[in-house]
């Protein structure tokens, strides 16, 4: 039985079949699109850099759009009201940030020959150490992010079940549909690479912005509009403000914007898209048409409040007592079952691919600036470790979140933002000087490292309860900031002054990559290289 009248049935669980077969044989087509040699770690990690900017667009989007966004942010702006809709501006300036930065890592990195950001980092400041500081801090901070990926599946499941009235008491029926799902993904991905994704990405999104578009259309034209909502949710206890942040966490709306700025770009699964275009005019195309996504996730974020004038939704949160059910449960109650089936697919699947762009982006750090430090491997044997060392993360993703609860995983996200802005200096600073001395930077990063996951510590295990980790916040004479910030701050003070004090005792910047590495000295793609 459905006891909140949800429109979910088996038409519902056969669109979800059939359009998740569409999803994996575009995942598994990707080893024939565009062939090339997949036995090459540029070939299957990065496409053999031949995305144009409409595939970049719909690549990095796929990033954006992705399970966690849709089920964290509006259950947080649901329960926490406006300070949560710091996620807008951030993805503003996150793509304003890219814009500055991705193509001059994307011209290095093709005239070099560099796969990763940590291969940049390696020759810019001529430090291994450095360079393996780069790639496991990526792949540290990567682990939680594929995890809320998978937790956002979950309560899509967990929707679903409930519609079909299946108990949900154990969790087993749950965890059998995400390993199945995640063993389509690591075979596909293991075959195809970067172009599965990519082709997968596409298809996910256009039914991503299908479900948006529509839902919010059906609830505003057939529930009321956004002043109902408010006056609807000005009579729930407790009372959650959507209109006015109150001046006390002014300073925490925008710290988490501007440290989220900072993070979104040094994740490897972004820098992994960028590096994977055609040229660098198509990557600029592709990342100035991003914003777009960023008026999707508003609207995605608004659904957080347009819940309170659906009953039945509302009912299905209020009694589950589980916030991250708010869109999945918005979606079931106003749309028809076969639109539902096709939304729930989508949400599904966009956790799948941002999963794995995301394993592919941590295999190739892992490969060539971890391992490949320590071990010679020729080109073939490199390509094939990345595609075990992708398999494995995912399933080590997925038991993260078996073993650890969704709200620890959730903080321990935003802790992974606060540790990989830590390479900013490595990775971006270094794009625009060469005058950060490798020892200094290196010292700088530690200092970034152990200030943010010292202050994290702080705050949840001596403020709060021991093992209970409730904020990535810090008490300051400003209000709450957010502690990626704070770190980061330590981090820059420690690399500027000690490149300083190296400067003046003689050190000289290292020349391995000049200013014309940075320039287009290399011919485009031709077309019989395509």
């Amino acid at each position: 039985m459905n006891p909140y009248g949800l429109n979910i049935d088996d038409v519902t669980v056969a669109v979800f079949i059939a359009l998740f077969a569409v999803f994996t044989f575009l995942g598994f087509y990707g080893m024939k699109w565009r062939k090339g040699d997949l036995s090459r770690l540029d070939e299957w990690g990065l496409g053999g850099r031949r995305l144009g900017w409409l595939l970049i667009w719909f690549l990095l989007g796929a990033d954006l759009f992705t399970a966690y966004t849709f089920i964290a942010v509006p259950s947080a702006f649901y329960s926490t009201g406006s300070l949560y809709f710091f996620a807008v501006p951030y993805v503003a300036w996150g793509f304003g940030l890219a814009m500055l930065t991705m193509p001059r890592l994307w011209t290095v990195a093709r005239n070099k020959g560099y796969i990763t950001a940590a291969d940049y980092v390696k020759d810019r400041f001529n430090s291994k150490a450095l360079a393996v500081a780069v790639a496991i801090t990526g792949a540290v901070a990567e682990l939680p992010y594929i995890a809320l990926q998978i937790i956002g599946m979950q309560a899509v499941l967990t929707v679903l079940f409930i519609g079909l009235g299946i108990p949900i008491k154990g969790t087993l029926t749950s965890d059998l549909a995400l390993l199945l799902a995640f063993i389509v993904l690591a075979a596909f991905t293991f075959v195809s690479g970067l172009r599965g994704a990519a082709l997968s990405g596409v298809f996910k999104d256009i039914l991503v912005w299908i479900t948006v578009l529509t839902t919010i259309a059906v609830v505003l034209t057939h529930y009321g509009n956004f002043q109902a909502a408010l006056l609807v949710s000005h009579k729930v206890e407790p009372k959650v403000d959507f209109l006015d942040l109150p001046p006390k966490l002014f300073m925490a709306y925008w710290s988490l914007a501007l440290g989220s700025t900072f993070a979104l770009y040094l994740y490897p699964h972004a820098i992994n898209g960028s590096l994977s275009s055609e040229n660098r005019e198509r990557l600029k195309i592709g990342t100035a048409l991003l914003p777009v996504y960023g008026i999707g996730l508003a609207l995605i974020t608004l659904f957080g409040l347009l819940i309170f004038i659906v009953p039945n939704a509302l009912e299905v949160v209020t009694k589950t007592g589980n916030g991250a059910l708010t869109v999945p449960a918005l979606i079931a109650a106003t749309t028809p079952d076969w639109f539902t089936g096709l939304a729930f697919l989508a949400i599904f699947i966009g956790g799948l691919v941002p999963a794995a762009i995301m394993a592919i982006g941590v295999a190739n750090l892992l490969t060539r600036n971890v391992i490949g430090e320590f071990t010679q491997l020729s080109p073939t044997n490199e390509a094939r470790l990345a595609k075990i060392l992708s398999t494995v993360f995912k399933f080590v993703a997925l038991l993260f979140v078996f073993v650890v609860p969704a709200t620890y995983a959730i903080q321990l996200q935003l802790l992974g933002g606060i540790i990989v802005s830590q390479t900013l200096p490595a990775v971006f600073l270094s794009l625009f000087t060469n005058k950060l001395e490798k020892n200094s930077t290196l010292a700088g990063w530690a200092a970034g490292v152990l200030t943010g996951v010292g202050l994290v510590l702080y705050v949840n295990l001596a403020v709060y309860h021991f093992g209970q980790l409730k904020t990535s916040l810090f008490t300051t004479p400003l209000g709450p900031m957010y502690i990626a910030l704070i770190a980061l701050g330590v981090n820059l003070l420690v690399t500027l002054v000690g490149s300083t004090i190296a400067y003046s005792v003689g050190w000289r910047p290292y020349n391995t990559i000049t200013s014309k590495d940075f320039e287009l000295e290399k011919p485009e793609i031709t077309k019989q290289e395509k």
